[in-house]
C-alpha cells in the first residue's frame, strides 16, 4: 500500500490531536516552544537515519511510502520524527491539564480552568 507509512502518521495525529481542542493543552498555540522542543531530537534522529541508510543498516519499502525523498530520507521518516514527539507532548500536557500539575516554568492550573468545555 503506497501510503501506509503516511497513514500511520495521520492516525497518530488524529489519535492525539483532539487533546489540543478538548483539554486545551495549548501545545500548538505555543508553536515557538514546540519548535524549540523538537529541534534537537529531530536533528539527531535525521542524522542517525541518514547514517544508517548510507551504511546499509536499513532502508524503506518504496511500495509503502510516497516516494518523496529528502536526499536518501523518505519524507514520511522526517514526519515521523516530528509527529510522534508532538503526540507525546500532547499526552503529557493532557495529563498535566487534567491533574492540574505544573511543569517547568508554568504555574499550576487552577481547578476551574481544567474543565474541557
Amino acid at each position: 500500500m503506497k501510503l501506509a507509512y503516511l497513514g500511520v502518521l495521520v492516525f497518530v495525529l488524529l489519535a492525539s490531536g483532539w487533546l489540543e481542542i478538548v483539554l486545551r493543552t495549548r501545545v500548538y498555540a505555543r508553536w515557538r516552544r514546540l519548535g524549540l522542543t523538537l529541534l534537537l531530537p529531530v536533528a539527531v534522529f535525521v542524522v542517525w537515519d541518514l547514517y544508517a541508510i548510507a551504511a546499509g543498516h536499513w532502508d524503506f519499502d518504496p511500495d509503502q511510502t510516497t516516494g518523496v525523498l529528502l536526499g536518501t530520507l523518505p519524507l514520511e521518516e522526517l514526519l515521523f520524527f516530528i509527529v510522534v514527539p508532538i503526540a507525546a507532548i500532547l499526552s503529557v500536557e493532557a495529563v498535566r491539564s487534567v491533574k492540574g500539575w505544573s511543569l517547568g516554568d508554568e504555574a499550576p492550573i487552577p481547578h476551574h480552568d481544567r474543565s474541557p468545555s
